[in-house]
């Protein structure tokens, strides 16, 4: 790594953990020249015990990993430490099990680098499975409730509707990536709904966008088992830990206008 040089302003961050099943497949649909023209790759190796690692290496792509499990937050937030060092000006993260298709990266760019109609960029895009023009997605019920219960959440304390308020498909500016690469900024088991209104509470601007998911063919989920019970409330206690901390206690506040979470783009 120490010979890294980097080329590009687009890192894609992938957290992976045991999926030499889907790592290739991901592999050769992000080595299309259309991807590799824009972006580097990094996997984040959390400690798997299968052919992942060496089926990176082999490819030749960036990889990070670790000698213990620590966690999808943790992943990321590694991943986002080197993007930080690195110098990349944007980041998206995706997941290694194939659910986010690659075609979802230039979308996701193009959005991060547009200005909107008061002439702003977006901190954070998210690729969402429930809006028009996202793709078809069937998910059990429980889920559903679990994804109405955090948009409610979300509106509540924000009065932003963000349609998909769990989904790990995601761009972020380098403002965003500063800031999450902090002690304490982020979530190092579960980031999801708690992070989004942890941002929106504090100023950044997030949009939402269509994207392309497809279900799990390979591999076990990180909310196997019982994980999803635990899962539910994890993250509706943090939901709410964020809410106080931010709204009363002002943690943070005051990030928004900070120099060091702020960026000059031509």
């Amino acid at each position: 790594m120490g010979g890294f040089n980097r080329t590009k302003d687009l890192l894609i961050i992938i957290p992976a953990y045991n999926e030499e099943k889907n790592i290739e497949k991901l592999l050769d649909n992000l080595e299309s020249p259309e991807i590799m023209e824009i972006a580097d790759v990094l996997i984040m190796n959390d400690a798997s015990s299968d052919e992942t690692n060496w089926i990176v290496k082999e490819r030749g792509h960036n990889i990070v990993t670790h000698v213990f499990n620590l966690g999808y937050g943790s992943a990321l937030q590694l991943g986002y430490k080197f993007a930080i060092r690195r110098g990349y000006r944007y980041v998206i993260q995706m997941d290694a099990d194939g659910q986010h298709d690659v075609c979802n990266v230039t979308s996701l760019f193009k959005e991060l680098t547009t200005k909107d109609e008061s002439g702003e960029y977006p901190d954070i895009v998210l690729g969402s499975r429930f809006m028009e023009g996202s793709s078809p997605y069937k998910a059990p019920l429980a889920k559903k409730i679990a994804w109405g219960f955090f948009r409610t959440l979300i509106y509540w304390a924000t009065k932003r509707k963000i349609v998909d308020p769990t989904t790990g498909l995601q761009g972020l500016s380098r403002r965003a990536i500063i800031f999450y690469s902090k002690y304490n900024h982020f979530d190092d088991q579960y980031p999801d709904a708690n992070m989004i209104m942890q941002m929106l509470l504090l100023g950044f601007r997030i949009r939402e966008i269509p994207a392309v998911m497809h279900a799990r063919t390979e591999g076990v989920s990180m909310h196997s088992g019982l994980k999803p019970i635990v899962y539910m409330f994890r993250m509706t206690f943090s939901i709410l830990a964020v809410w106080i901390g931010v709204k009363f206690m002002k943690r943070d506040r005051d990030v928004a206008s900070a120099r060091d979470y702020t960026e000059e783009r031509e």
